[in-house]
Parts: C-alpha cells; sequence; structure tokens
C-alpha cells in the first residue's frame, strides 16, 4: 500500500477471479468485465516490469508538455498581433508630433507584423490551442487603427488635404472603413478582398512621397470608397494563391521601399521613389486583372 493506494506485486500473475455480479446484469456482462479487467491489470503489471518509475509516467507528462507547448506558441501568436496595438500607440505619438517619417515607420513595422501572424496563426491552429482569445477580432481591432485611424489623420494633420476637402476625407475614410471591417463579405473564395480593403495606410503613404494636389488626393479618396463596396477583387498577397509567387515578393519590397521613404523624410532616390509607385500599382490593380483573365472570381 503506498499513498492509499494498493499495489500488485510484480512476480505474481495478476489476474482477476471474479467481478460481483450487480442486480440484473447477466452472466455473459459480468464475464466480459472480468476479462477487462485481468487483461488491463496484465498491462500495468507489463509496464511496471519493463519501465522505471520515470518512465511509466513520462507518457502522461509529455502528453501534458506537449499540450503546454502547443498552447504556449498559440499565445504567443496573440501577443504577437497585440504589439501591433503597441506600434500603433507609438505612430500615433509621432503623428501628435507631426513627425511623420517616424509615423510611418511605426506603421510599416506594424504592417509587417500584421503580414507574419495570420501564417503563424494557422501554422499553430490558435483557434483550438488558444480558443479564449479571438485572434480574427483582435486582428481587426489592431488593422483599424494602424490601415485607418492613423493615416486618416495624418492625411488631414499634414496640410495634405486641409480645410473642408480633409474634413470630408477623414468623415468618409472612418465611416466607410468601419462599415467594410464588419461586411461579413469582404472576404472571396480564394481569400481575396471583395473592395477596396481599406489599406490607407499604404495609399496616404504613397500620397506623402509624391504630394499631389488636394483635388487628386480627394479623388482617390472618393474612389477607393466607392470601391470598398462594389465586387472588384483586391488581392491578399499571402493568402491569393494565384500569382502569390509575385505577389508575395512585390509586398515584401514595398514594405522595404515603404520603409526606405519614410526613413528619408520622403524625399527618395529615383529608384526608390518608382520602385514604391510600381510595386503600389501592382497590388492594387491585379485583383482586377485576375478577373478580367479569370472571371468574376478571379
Amino acid at each position: 500500500m503506498i499513498n492509499g493506494l494498493m499495489t500488485i506485486p510484480l512476480h505474481t500473475d495478476v489476474r482477476i477471479r471474479a467481478v460481483p455480479r450487480l442486480k440484473g446484469q447477466s452472466m455473459i456482462n459480468c464475464a466480459n468485465n472480468t476479462r477487462q479487467l485481468t487483461e488491463l491489470a496484465q498491462r500495468l503489471r507489463y509496464l511496471a516490469m519493463n519501465s522505471t518509475p520515470g518512465n511509466l509516467v513520462a507518457p502522461l507528462f509529455l502528453r501534458h508538455n506537449l499540450r503546454m507547448n502547443a498552447s504556449t506558441k498559440a499565445l504567443a501568436v496573440h501577443w504577437l498581433t497585440a504589439s501591433g496595438a503597441v506600434f500603433a500607440m507609438l505612430a500615433m505619438l509621432e503623428a501628435i508630433n507631426r513627425d511623420w517619417s517616424g509615423m510611418f515607420v511605426w506603421l510599416i513595422v506594424a504592417f509587417a507584423v500584421d503580414g507574419i501572424d495570420g501564417p503563424l496563426a494557422r501554422k499553430y491552429d490558435v483557434k483550438t490551442n488558444a480558443p479564449q482569445f479571438d485572434g480574427v477580432l483582435l486582428d481587426l481591432i489592431i488593422d483599424y487603427l494602424t490601415y485607418v485611424f492613423i493615416p486618416a489623420y495624418a492625411l488631414y494633420a499634414s496640410g495634405l488635404m486641409n480645410g473642408w476637402s480633409g474634413w470630408v476625407s477623414v468623415i468618409v475614410i472612418t465611416f466607410a472603413s468601419a462599415l467594410y471591417f464588419c461586411d461579413t463579405r469582404m472576404k472571396t473564395k480564394d481569400n481575396s478582398f471583395s473592395g477596396f480593403p481599406g489599406c490607407w495606410n499604404m495609399l496616404i503613404l504613397v500620397l506623402f512621397a509624391l504630394s499631389p494636389p488636394w483635388w487628386v488626393c480627394l479623388i482617390l479618396v472618393a474612389v477607393l470608397s466607392a470601391t470598398m463596396f462594389i465586387p472588384v477583387k483586391f488581392i491578399h498577397p499571402v493568402r491569393t494563391k494565384r500569382w502569390r509567387n509575385i505577389s508575395l515578393p512585390i509586398a515584401l519590397i514595398w514594405t522595404v521601399f515603404a520603409g526606405l521613404a519614410a526613413w528619408n523624410n520622403f524625399t527618395p532616390a529615383p529608384f526608390l521613389f518608382w520602385g514604391l509607385m510600381l510595386s503600389s500599382l501592382y497590388l492594387l490593380l491585379a485583383g482586377a486583372a485576375q478577373q478580367v483573365l479569370h472571371g468574376p472570381d478571379g
């Protein structure tokens, strides 16, 4: 007897002679129960004779540790996604201080995090291993800050669009994007976006590099806001399979060029300028091109 538990001597042949028959239980069922208990006892005896105490319990701890590791990895993915909120705050502080280069650097860092947390979430199955947090909702909250809210503020406060045009643009961008982010039809069958996906951070960074007249900015804001609710396809560089071998490298190139342009206070060298323009045009128009070439579903 160890800690109140009965032990079975290892040198004996373990057998269960009989199991008391309960009232109403047939003799066949009672015999089956006896046989099953005997087989279980013999298996336990075999494990005890061929394993050290540590090895005997190791499989239990191993399964527990594997589960803990999977949960820890899934939680780490949620923490990575949540770090986007920190980068959003840092970007907003730079924007308040009118340091637009610093603001966009932090937004690009958040953009990079947003690009890798999705594949990691699918790899470590966060819905199963860390279901207490809703990764999709967390991602949408941070995306609204970094893709919409802070860039819209920068568009107005920087002077690119001030006065009535700035007010109109800020209202349209934030209102239309809020509706789009909760639109259940925003994703297509191939994991692309139906309508402009509210990537105002990308557009406004390009506008900072170009410094176009206010009316050009206003037209772009109006057109892209309208296309948010029109079934025009926009690719997801990671999840859209068609042309992904091209789209993903171009998205990475855009991220590098955008970071360098912001770092150089939006006075990039010609190769950076044209690299940023061409990569932006590809990411903007690739989905529509797929629809033209391959039908409405792209």
